[in-house]
């Protein structure tokens, strides 16, 4: 066993708010090797297997990170999988060699499972099968806690005194086989996350604020799978340029077929097709291939096959008829952007102008993100169609409706309802 490998067992707990008491080194000890080195990639039946009988018998949280390939492949899929349980150790698991982890979900699922960011990593391991029941989320609890940096390695080295190397945190995930140093880098991610999640619940607790972090992670847990999005294209980088309706049937067909490409290849779109080429070819619309070469983002290395294909596609978008070109913007399904209010309704504006302010001024006695007190949509909408009757009753119950957890409710409530009041006057 190394140094770092002894010195890990037992980690120095710094719960302070995000900095060290003075009593603590300051200099963060290098975290380099997991405590029982690196543990072999799972990719077969029978290693799988094995490793759902140890995590079974495990005990305690069960820490859980993935690691996809954005930017390099099409979609959000995991391509490595992490696990650590007192009793059962570190695993790495290939999903690609296992895609179907169901039989793990099940022998962990009456543990709570410990995340960092959960929201990012739940939808890729849903799709191989594994959900939690219950977890704990490390970054929300920062968050809460009032951390200033809530990056996993930030959190380790303010709470736990240990610095985690982070190079890797952006790689090809998809390659095969996973370098040393990938792995060794995976594995160091779940290696504190249980030490991690036991300060956070202590410097909660002594914040009071454990039972709010509670009613967040319970949120996550049983939220639904995000509905897929509408109008996909809009989110174009440059689509703001886009100002004519046959423009931006341009940039939904070149969004689209770079789409069916990408998933057919399993690449990136990025790197199909660039935004900004979309953007091009939707301002100028070129007539022909040849034009759409001299545009920038097509003419390098580009084939002529490809510029036929792109060029078909600025073709399409010409012959839509009139009725189906799209319609500016997107329709609205609540308030207006807050810019528009003062010309929309003024006495809203004010409403959300004192609303904001009351809502900011608790967030800081609170010490979190105005956006985890409560989130700026809900106040957007009481704000702009404000209960008739301004009693603390009604307007909990229209936070509440606007999916407001009860903390949330109690704490903001009393603030919202002077402002609301006051800016009515």
């Amino acid at each position: 066993m190394t140094d770092a490998q002894e010195t890990a067992a037992d980690p120095p707990l710094r719960t302070t708010g995000g900095a060290p008491p003075d009593d603590v080194d300051s200099a963060p000890i290098p975290l380099l090797e997991p405590r029982e080195g690196i543990p072999p990639v799972v990719a077969d039946r029978d290693a799988l297997a094995a490793v759902v009988a140890a995590f079974a018998g495990g005990r305690g949280p069960v820490a859980v990170d993935a690691e996809r390939a954005s930017g390099y492949r099409y979609g959000q899929r995991a391509y490595l999988v992490q696990l650590r349980r007192e009793g059962a150790g570190s695993a790495l698991i290939d999903p690609v060699g296992c895609p179907d982890l169901s039989a793990l979900g099940e022998a962990i699922g009456d543990a709570e499972w410990v995340l960092h960011a959960a929201t990012q990593d739940l939808p890729c391991l849903r799709e191989i099968g594994m959900a939690p029941a219950r977890l704990f989320d490390t970054e929300l609890a920062g968050r809460l806690a009032g951390f200033a940096r809530v990056g996993l390695g930030a959190m380790v080295e303010n709470v736990l005194g240990y610095a985690l190397e982070k190079g890797h945190s952006a790689v090809d995930w998809s390659t095969r086989p996973l370098p040393e140093p990938w792995l060794r880098y995976a594995a160091l991610d779940v290696e504190l996350l249980v030490d991690l999640r036991n300060a956070l619940e202590k410097e909660l607790d002594r914040q009071g604020k454990l039972e709010w972090a509670h009613q967040e992670f319970d949120a996550i847990a049983s939220a639904p799978p995000a509905p897929p999005r509408k109008d996909p294209w809009r989110r174009t980088s440059g689509m703001h340029k886009v100002r004519r309706r046959r423009q931006m049937a341009v940039v939904r067909e070149l969004w689209t077929a770079r789409d069916q490409i990408a998933q057919r290849r399993d690449v990136s779109p990025g790197k199909v097709l660039g935004d900004t080429a979309i953007i091009e070819a939707a301002l100028n619309m070129p007539p022909n291939a040849h034009a759409l070469a001299a545009l920038p983002g097509f003419g390098q290395r580009m084939s002529r096959r490809q510029l036929e294909q792109w060029q078909a596609a600025v073709d399409r978008a010409r012959a839509v008829p009139e009725s189906e070109l799209p319609q500016p913007g997107q329709p609205l399904t609540g308030p207006p952007p807050p810019r528009a209010w003062a010309d929309k309704d003024p006495v809203a504006a004010a409403r959300l102008s004192a609303a904001r302010a009351a809502v900011s001024a608790l967030a800081e006695r609170l010490t979190m993100p105005q956006e985890n007190l409560i989130t700026p949509d809900t106040v957007r909408r009481v704000c702009w169609e404000p209960p008739r009757d301004l009693s603390p009753e009604v307007v909990a119950a229209a936070l509440a409706g606007h999916g407001a957890r009860p903390w949330q409710v109690e704490q903001v409530t009393p603030v919202l309802v002077r402002a609301l009041r006051e800016a009515s006057v």
